[in-house]
Order: C-alpha cells, then structure tokens, then sequence
C-alpha cells in the first residue's frame, strides 16, 4: 500500500528523439518494496503500449468450463483459455502497463469482473491466477472491480487490499488523506485512485505528469425507488476527481515557461466498470466497432459526464460489463470505450472472438528531448491464432 494517491511513474531513458512514431515507455519508479524492478530495455523499440483486457470472470481454472463458445470448442476450454490469452497478448503488445478493470489490456487493461464470483471457490486463490500473467511479466498493472468480484469470499474492501498487495501492482484501495497518513474514509467505494505517468529521463518533464490515469469503482448493484438497478459513481467519487485533476493541472501552471513550451495540459484517461447512461445515445451516433448489446447501466444518472467534460483534461475513457459490446464513440469530445469480453468463462456470443483493447500514447519531438504526449492511439486484438489487430483508431491528438 502506498503513501500517496500520485504514485509515480516515470518513462525510460530515451535517446535524443528521431522518429516521429517513438513512444514513452512506463514504469514503476519505486516503492517495489522486495520485488525486482522493472529493467530498462537495450535497445527501445518505436512503440510501446498500455493493454485493456475486460472482464475476464475467472473462476476455478481448467475446472471452469467456456460459455458461448462453438460446439467444437467447448471440450477443451475453460478458465486457461483466457489465461493464455492474455499471456499471448502480452508477448505480442509488450505493453509497459496493465489495467484490469472489471472484465482484463501498447496499454493493456481489464475493466473489472475480474473474477467471477458466484462461480468461485476462493477469492484469494483467483485472484491469483486471475492477475498471474500480469505478474510472471513483471510489469505495473492495476485494477479496479467490477460488479461481481465481490460475491465470493471477499468483500469489496478485502478485495482492493488484496490486489493492492499483489506484486506488481501499483493498486490502491482508496486516496491517501495526506493529512491523517491513512485512507480516505469519506469517499464511496473500494479503489478510487490515480496514477501519474511522469516525462521521459533526461527531459525537462522528468518531474511532471505527461499522462494522468483515473480510476474509479462504478459499485455493483443498487435500489433506486424500490427497483434493482447497477450501481452508479457516486458524488464523493467525482469530488476527489475534480479536486486532483484541478491539482495536477495547477501543479502545470507552475512550471517554468520553457519547460511548458510545446506542451499542454496533460491528457487523462479514466477506467472504470459500468458504463454511465449516455453511452446509449452512441447507438445514433458514429462509432467504430460493434455494438452487439443493450448498454447494461445504472438507473440513475450521477453526473460523472458533466464531470469529466468539465475537468477538461480527460480525452477517454474505457469501460467493461458490456462483453458483447467493444465499440469506441464521442460524447462531448470524450471517447468510451469498452474493451469487449476477454475472458472464456464469462458470456459472450459463439463465434464471436474474445478480445482486449490496446491503447498507445506518443510523445512530442522536442530539439533535443522528448516533450509531452503528441498523439494517443487504440485497437483490439483478438484471440485467434494470429491475434488479429482491429479497429485502429486516433483518440486524441496535440494540435
């Protein structure tokens, strides 16, 4: 557990900038307590990613059996599929950062459900081999949950510590109250918390975030006027978002002038579960992807649109609980994204691939060192024999 809710992360020690498609590369910077420390490569290659695996619903390994697989596929498959799949990912991506956020994804995340709970035995146990892939790489990864983590043997708090605790993870259970040296306890949910992505070594942005990272626990189930609904992000949750985004953007302002030449307010992508109302209004607007599902949300609408496009440093968010859906769309020059179901046990449709988004994020050239994020990227890969690269698309970009 850490000190702070702004764990830092830092980028890899570039050379002088030469091609325009290199990218930043993250890492933890510290607090990896007894365990090994990230490496930094020899030789860096031109693009390094983030994955979004999504909801993932692991269970009892080889015991737990495929759903909505084909007939032909069904003997063989269970929960290792979806362990492989994710192994295969992160061999092909080499990501530098994992987020599980409910569902599992160069940005890998898993948008919760990460373990499916009413089909497991032990928590612990598949949370364990849930996360093991992440873990065997040695990369920082985090994780927020989903809407049935929770229904085994963990309640949603132990569920966060634990994860929070697990190597590698740079998971928190909720912000740090800096003033009390503890957790905040006045804010909804179990693992609130953000991630700072800090500049390149030997750049004059070595100390500053050049990417933000939110997350955000969107609950499980909730009663509105007597009718069962999902939960929703509740107000002490968009409070603490609005108050550290306002943080890290004045934290920007204070910069020296030439050290925010060329460079903007730093660009945030938010993760969490449910997806919010309006993501159903994207049904009469352009997407890209497939929109093969009812958008699954709560009843009552909590603001966090308004939030978000308030902020104005949020350019993305992606989200799980939808398996069926994997589409990008645009709401209020903010783009949701779900990751599509990655996980075998979890439904799905037969002959329809399990999938995982990527996401990417570019650098500026400077004269002589890399600056802030020029342009951020996504696309899905799919679990098939040459992991399928689909849907590219640009999602932000610095004009």
């Amino acid at each position: 557990m850490y000190s702070s809710s702004l764990l830092d992360l830092h980028l890899y020690n570039y050379p002088p900038p030469s091609n325009p498609n290199s990218t930043f590369t993250i890492t933890r910077a510290h607090n990896l307590q007894n365990q090994e420390k990230p490496t930094t490569p020899s030789s860096i290659p031109k693009r390094r990613n983030l994955q979004d695996p999504s909801d993932m619903h692991y269970a009892n390994g080889a015991m737990s059996r495929c759903r909505d697989v084909l007939p032909s596929e069904f003997e063989l498959c269970s929960d290792l599929n979806t362990t492989m799949f994710v192994r295969r990912l992160i061999h092909a991506e080499k990501p530098d950062f994992i987020a599980f956020t409910g569902g599992v994804s160069a940005l890998l995340c898993l948008l919760g459900d990460n373990i499916f709970g009413s089909s497991t035995a032990d928590a612990a146990e598949s949370l364990i081999r849930a996360f093991g892939p992440a873990m065997e790489s040695k990369l920082p990864w985090a994780a927020v949950l989903g809407n049935h983590d929770q229904e085994s043997t963990m309640t949603r708090e132990e569920l966060m510590s634990f994860i929070s605790l697990m190597d590698y993870s740079v998971s928190q259970i909720n912000p740090c109250d800096m003033n009390k040296g503890s957790v905040k306890s006045h804010i909804d949910g179990f693992g609130n918390y953000n991630l700072r992505v800090h500049g390149a070594f030997n750049s004059d942005l070595v100390n500053t975030s050049v990417l933000n990272l939110f997350f955000l626990d969107s609950g499980d189930r909730a009663t509105v006027g007597g009718v069962r609904t999902y939960g929703w992000i509740k107000e002490s949750q968009l409070g603490w978002l609005r108050t550290i985004s306002k943080e890290l953007q004045v934290s920007d302002q204070n910069l020296d002038p030439s050290v925010l030449s060329g460079k903007v307010v730093a660009p945030a992508l938010t993760f969490f579960h449910i997806p919010i109302p309006e993501v159903r209004l994207l049904w009469f607007k352009e997407f890209v992807g497939q929109f093969y599902e009812g958008v699954a949300c709560s009843s009552f609408n909590s603001g966090v649109l308004e939030t978000l496009a308030s902020i104005g440093d949020v350019k993305a968010v992606f989200i799980g609980h939808d398996h069926n859906n994997d589409f990008c769309g645009e709401i209020s020059s903010i783009w949701f994204c779900y990751g599509g179901g990655s996980g075998y046990h979890g439904y799905g449709r037969a002959g329809w691939l399990r999938r995982a988004r990527v996401i990417t994020t570019e650098l500026q050239k400077g004269n002589n060192m890399w600056m802030g994020v020029r342009k951020i990227r996504t696309w899905k890969r799919l679990d098939d024999d040459d992991l399928s690269k689909i849907d590219e698309q640009v999602l932000w970009e610095f004009a």
